[in-house]
């Protein structure tokens, strides 16, 4: 079956107010930024968002933080994104934070039909005892707070429950895929790209090429096509960036690049 479709807006195009998305991605690498500028062009809003974090200010899914158009984030990391801090501060937006690896596992096990499963991460925390604000009100207090998780001991160890987490559309970005939408990540675009490709109910592959069916090795295949509905072709030369550049300072012309200055890394976040 051919999934390949022609443009990225038939591909999001049905995805309504408040889908619940799965958004691949770890910091700005592997993110569908083809996907999510096409849905930031449609007036889809209130939407529900597992990711990683949530992209930059002007970047990935902080084009659809801006406008106002999510409602709801499931992320272990956010640091990157002052607007982020700025809504969630304010009571604009609801936020779970979820430890990065329960995060995966809540995705992969949505994706295999497990409801939940039971981790250590977590235990003796606020995570496990509840109250980590999920909303605020406007004057800084907690409008929302996490409730409690059910806990249960097994080899004398105290375990949490985690909920699986599935969505109604997983948007993700593969390195290459073919025409049944198997796909082949690259490098750190694999942590969370295929767990959000099995977590939703409709999944589109945003992919930097595509080859026929067949051309791909079955031992090279990182996600199998059933995981996948829609796959468009995207150009990889446009749109990647570096979420924070580290370097080092350039060596002096009396230097011989043994001291202090020249070993410490420098650290800024241009972007790129």
């Amino acid at each position: 079956m051919d999934k390949v479709m022609a443009a990225a807006a038939q591909a999001v195009a049905d995805i309504p107010d408040g889908a619940v998305l799965a958004v691949g991605g770890f910091g700005l690498c592997g993110i569908p930024s083809t996907l999510i500028t096409a849905l930031a062009e449609t007036s889809a809003s209130g939407l529900r968002v597992v990711s990683n974090n949530c992209g930059v200010d002007d970047w990935g899914l902080g084009l659809l933080l801006r406008t106002g158009r999510i409602a709801r984030m499931t992320s272990s990391y956010v640091g990157e994104n002052k607007e982020f801090a700025r809504q969630y501060l304010a009571g604009e937006l609801e936020v779970e934070l979820t430890p990065q690896g329960t995060l995966a596992e809540r995705l992969r096990a949505g994706g295999t039909g497990i409801p939940a499963f039971y981790t250590p991460a977590g235990v003796g925390t606020q995570v496990e005892e509840g109250g980590l604000p999920w909303r605020h009100r406007a004057d800084g207090g907690v409008a929302l707070a996490s409730p409690p998780k059910e806990t249960r001991e097994f080899g004398g160890r105290r375990y949490l429950l985690e909920e699986a987490i599935t969505a109604d559309f997983a948007l993700v970005r593969a390195e290459v895929a073919d025409r049944h939408g198997n796909c082949v990540f690259h490098a750190a675009a694999r942590n969370f790209n295929p767990l959000c490709a099995m977590a939703g109910r409709v999944t589109v592959v945003e992919a930097e090429r595509i080859v026929e069916a067949g051309e791909l090795p079955p031992d090279a295949v990182h996600l199998p096509g059933v995981y996948v509905d829609r796959v468009i072709a995207v150009d990889d030369s446009l749109d990647k960036r570096i979420e924070r550049r580290t370097v080092r300072p350039a060596r002096t012309s009396t230097g011989t690049g043994t001291g202090a200055d020249s070993a410490v890394p420098h650290t800024d976040s241009e972007e790129k």
